[in-house]
């Protein structure tokens, strides 16, 4: 009954519980704002004290004007110590005056008390003076960073706080050691090793590296020489008074001697700074302590790649102007730049992406660029340049170039053979040639002899990897390197009697056999043979064809051959062993510099030929065996097609391209067969409008229609269909007489070149409407007469048809291909080249000036070009563009359309095994001697002739005895339209190359009959045909001719009737 209820209970021990906790948030508010208050009561008081002391230090700076009273050393002391204790960022105007009062206490004459140094003689405030002014210079550290030297008012400051610097880290300027003070000099001395020390400690070697990079990153510095020279000292200064360190030597090359251009500035501004760098011998402590791998590592992760190249840049620099030591540590200066540099290879990406960066020297790199040095990377690049500068050069490879080849008696060149080519109208060429090549020295060739583990041949192979692995690495620089190694022309011709010498029996055994070892000794073998073909290549593609054959610059022409022989067989090995690619898949650089060189050789040798006959066949290699591989799909067969094509017998590659062809015919079903039968496409030509009719009927045709059978009937003028069935003959014709019509100059589709008159689209060709319409058109007639096997007369210019196949191994090819288009031109232009005078007497801009259609049309080869007149610093690269503007700029959207228009019909990759004349003679048929014979074997008779009848028996005794060279290629061209053979023979003259006894002339001839076969057959005539001549149907390759009683009249009307030209009617 006195029981308290539930409900209650819970309620007085919630009230309870919420009391409690309301007394413990009081409490904590209590204390909170009891925090608080303290808090900013402490704020407040230090507020106060600051802005008290501030007043104080104001004062005492205002107390009087600067040199009107001299402050002693003790109040400038107390002063420091309470600015010190405040300081903060707003007190920067105040640290300034403090600084200016101690610099100007150090500068009194004969008045200790004043000098701030002073007190650092006192036993009560050394220690406490001693902190202060670590403390002083330590900030004075931290202010230069944040300043920037090309601000005029930062500029002051920077100047101030490094005077404070050099003032107090050497005594030699304080003038308390002069006189009695010199008992100090031991006790100063090392309290400035104490301030030193910690400077060092705290890192005062990065806030100068900030403030050279902020100063000298630019393509102008703006550090005056005294802030320069100021910096550079203090920055020497621990590492010499250490003794040169590992520990300082590291710093001073992480953070110093990586800012960008360094050397370059010191050079220019601050000559007493090299001599100092100079005298202590820097470089070689460099080298020595890179010398290290391991501290050569570390300096390398400590410095993202392009920090790295910044030292590179100023070893390099220092390099060049120590020439001595650089030629005492050789050996060791070319391993540490090898090491750095493939360091900087890391970051190298062979290709874009969105996860690499664009740095103007090495390219795309997977890191992220600190462009805030892009703007001084010209400077570094000019550093860079002195590696491949004739000085170094010449240090580096002096093994090499002390070289003497042997000289022999000069011998008069041998006449060369009078070509379109060869024929340069060029003073005193051969006399030039033999002056400057034969009388110099004798043919290299592989002698042997020379230990491939000499120290000789280490040294030499270790300077080739270090340019090899800076080619590889400075990716966008990589032709400037080359250009500087093919600068001296001994260079290229003693390394090559330098690798003709090694191994037992020469150089190129030996690189064969390094091709299947792994070793370190053959790698740097195979990085000589790189480095050689990358720079031979280089040099080759950019002399002209005077200096390669007839002044034979560099290489003699018999090296040359020996040279393509031992590229072709060396990239034969590694295609046909299967060792150009890597583990990944990937093609190695070896391969790649082999292969280039080897193309580029190749290239020229078709342009101009200095080869033997069959010099790049391999003999080895079966043309069985080799489609055998194809057949089955080895891949090693489809690369060495791919690759080195020339040491196929041309023959075969043609036989594989119809084959080609007859499989993509059979695939798109374009082949008759037992169970189907093409389809065909019926096309109306009237004869008076053949290219037109030809064109609106053709163009709009899919590519597999005009791939497959096209029958052509033709309607005569009175609108008349012609008589006649198209077997491929009327085709045939057609195609001929449109080829021969577009291709006609006057049309002005296409022009043809002074002296060879070979055809090339006409720049002008726009006076036609549809012009590029029309290019496509006859690309692709001509590629339907290369898919048929149809061989036309038409001589394509060798640079067009170089476009047309897509050759580009030729860096510089322009120039090369020049001669094809305008000899005269190509005459003036290297003559350009060769001028001896100033290039500016010729008032040349970078323009060209051409007439069209009367007015003078000036066309700039260069953005600006005809206001920017051509020197001798620039005249190579007008060369290059005035030839890459005639043959490519001109003529790039003709040469675009008739591209198209052709790849619609003939795959480029079927091409890519021909060179441009094997490709020419794919289109004209073979420029060999024809072979009477294989005419006579794969001759088909009608009408009555037999390959015994008297006529026929005449015929071929005609042209075997009487007929020269000239007049067969003529009586061929008569029948067939085209004066030059087939590629494989007469068994692939389609159709087939036929003979016909006719009776009658043309217009009343109705074909044969019985009759009329008897007839032929037996000799029986019903007229005498005297009067007669023979006749040809083109389009058949058929010759009608009649049954001439005597030998002799058959003889004059043949040779009347080729030299009238009178065939080409249509039976």
């Amino acid at each position: 009954m006195f029981g308290v209820p539930q409900s209650s209970k819970s309620e007085f021990l919630d009230n309870a519980r919420q009391a409690r906790e309301e007394r413990k948030g009081q409490k904590e508010k209590e204390r909170a704002a009891t925090q608080i208050q303290a808090l900013v009561r402490r704020f407040l008081c230090r507020c106060r004290l600051q802005k008290q002391i501030g007043k104080e230090v104001d004062k005492y700076f205002q107390a009087s004007e600067p040199g009107t009273s001299k402050r002693n050393a003790l109040s400038i002391f107390k002063i420091a110590q309470k600015l010190m204790f405040i300081f903060c960022q707003e007190d920067k105007m105040r640290f300034e005056k403090l600084c200016r009062a101690i610099l100007a206490s150090m500068e009194v004459e004969n008045e200790p008390k004043v000098w701030y140094v002073s007190l650092a003689l006192s036993k009560d405030l050394i220690i406490p003076w001693l902190k202060q002014i670590k403390d002083v210079l330590w900030t004075c550290c931290q202010l230069l960073k944040n300043l920037k030297p090309d601000i005029l008012q930062d500029n002051t400051l920077v100047t101030l706080y490094l005077t404070m610097l050099v003032t107090f880290t050497d005594m030699s300027t304080w003038r308390i050691v002069r006189g009695k003070g010199e008992a100090f000099r031991p006790a100063l001395m090392k309290i400035c090793e104490n301030i030193m020390g910690h400077l060092n400690q705290k890192g005062f070697y990065s806030m100068f590296q900030i403030l050279l990079t902020n100063g000298l990153a630019r393509s102008k510095p703006s550090l005056s020489k005294g802030s320069l020279t100021a910096v550079f000292t203090l920055s020497l200064r621990p590492v010499i008074a250490a003794h040169f360190s590992d520990n300082f030597l590291r710093s001073f090359l992480v953070h110093i001697m990586s800012v960008p251009a360094l050397i370059f500035h010191l050079t220019m501004l601050t000559p007493e700074c090299m001599t100092t760098i100079q005298t202590h011998d820097f470089l070689r402590k460099f080298i020595l302590f890179l010398s290290q791998e391991e501290q050569c590592s570390d300096i390398c992760v400590c410095l993202e790649g392009s920090h790295a190249l910044c030292l590179l840049g100023n070893l390099i620099h220092l390099g060049y102007i120590n020439e001595k030591v650089l030629e005492e540590e050789a050996h060791q200066f070319v391993k540490d730049l090898t090491v750095m540099l493939s360091y900087c290879q890391r970051y190298v990406s062979q290709k874009n992406s969105n996860l690499t960066h664009w740095h103007p020297v090495f390219g795309c790199v997977s890191q992220n660029v600190d462009y805030g040095l892009i703007e001084s990377m010209p400077l570094v690049n000019k550093q860079l340049q002195y590696l491949w500068g004739v000085s170094v050069i010449r240090t580096l490879f002096s093994d090499v170039l002390s070289k003497k080849l042997e000289s022999q008696e000069p011998t008069p060149p041998p006449p060369q053979p009078s070509t379109s080519q060869n024929n340069l109208p060029v003073k005193n060429l051969f006399k030039r040639a033999f002056q400057k090549s034969a009388s110099v020295r004798n043919i290299l060739k592989p002698v042997g002899g020379k230990r491939v583990d000499s120290a000789e041949v280490q040294k030499v192979c270790s300077i080739c990897v270090l340019y090899q692995t800076a080619l590889s690495t400075l990716t966008q620089i990589r032709l400037q390197i080359l250009t500087g190694l093919t600068h001296l022309d001994d260079l290229l011709p003693k390394l090559w009697a330098f690798i003709c010498e090694l191994g037992p029996q020469g150089g190129l055994k030996l690189f064969m056999e390094c091709l299947n070892n792994d070793t370190d000794e053959s790698k740097q073998l195979l990085s000589m043979l790189m480095l050689f073909c990358d720079c031979a290549r280089h040099l080759i593609t950019i002399l002209d064809d005077i200096e390669v054959y007839e002044e034979q610059t560099s290489f003699k022409t018999e090296e040359l051959i020996t040279i393509s022989s031992f590229l072709n067989t060396f990239v034969y090995k590694m295609v046909w062993d299967g060792i150009l690619e890597n583990a990944k898949g990937k093609k190695l650089e070896l391969f790649h510099s082999v292969h280039g060189w080897l193309m580029v050789l190749y290239e020229r040798d078709c342009r101009r030929r200095f080869t033997p006959d069959d010099h790049w066949l391999r003999k080895d290699l079966k043309p069985i065996l080799l489609f055998q591989e194809l057949e089955k799909g080895k891949k090693r067969a489809q690369l060495l097609l791919q690759y080195i094509p020339q040491a196929i017998p041309h023959k075969n590659r043609v036989l594989l391209f119809r084959n080609i062809v007859t499989k993509e015919k059979e695939n798109l079903g374009l082949v008759e067969t037992s169970s189907a039968s093409p389809r065909v496409t019926h096309i109306t030509i009237r004869r008076s409008r053949m290219m037109e009719d030809g064109y609106d009927q053709l163009r709009r045709l899919p590519v597999n229609s005009i791939k497959g059978v096209i029958r052509v009937k033709f309607v005569n003028d009175l609108g008349v269909d012609e008589a006649g069935i198209d077997q491929d003959g009327v085709f045939k014709e057609f195609l001929e007489e449109i080829i021969k019509k577009v291709f006609n100059p006057a049309l002005n589709l296409f022009r043809t070149t002074s002296g060879d008159e070979r055809l090339f689209p006409s720049p002008t060709s726009y006076i036609h409407e549809n012009h590029l319409q029309l290019f496509e058109f006859v690309g692709k007639m001509l590629g339907k007469a290369v898919y048929e096997g149809i061989v036309v007369d038409v001589p394509f210019a060798s640079f067009f048809l170089s476009q047309v196949l897509g050759h580009h191994h030729s860096t510089y090819s322009s120039i090369d291909e020049l001669p094809s288009l305008d000899s005269m031109f190509y005459k003036n232009l290297t003559s350009i080249k060769r001028y001896d005078g100033d290039v500016r007497d010729l008032e040349l801009t970078l323009s060209y000036d051409e007439d069209v259609m009367g007015q003078l049309v000036c066309h700039e080869l260069i953005p600006g070009g005809k206001t920017m007149v051509v020197t001798n610093e620039n005249r190579i690269s007008y060369i290059h563009l005035m030839a890459h503007f005639r043959m490519h700029t001109q003529i790039k959207e003709q040469t675009a359309a008739f591209i198209r228009g052709f790849h619609c019909i003939i795959n480029p990759e079927w091409l890519h095994t021909f060179s441009t004349p094997e490709v020419q003679r794919l289109v004209s048929g073979d420029n060999a001697e024809i072979d009477l014979d294989d005419l006579k074997k794969h001759t088909v008779y009608y009408g009555g002739f037999h390959s015994s009848h008297r006529v026929i028996i005449w015929l071929w005794d005609i042209l075997s005895s009487d007929f020269n060279a000239y007049e067969i290629a003529m009586f061929l061209k008569f029948v067939t339209s085209c004066s030059r053979p087939p590629l494989l023979g007469f068994a692939y003259l389609k159709p087939p190359f036929s003979i016909r006894c006719v009776e009658v002339s043309d217009d009343q001839d109705t074909g044969d009959t019985l009759g009329s076969v008897l007839r032929g057959f037996f000799t029986i005539r019903k007229k005498e045909p005297g009067g007669r001549l023979p006749t040809s149907s083109t389009c058949f390759n058929l010759l009608k001719l009649p049954n001439y009683s005597k030998k002799s009249i058959l003889c004059d009307k043949l040779r009347y009737a080729i030299s009238m030209n009178t065939g080409f009617e249509l039976s």
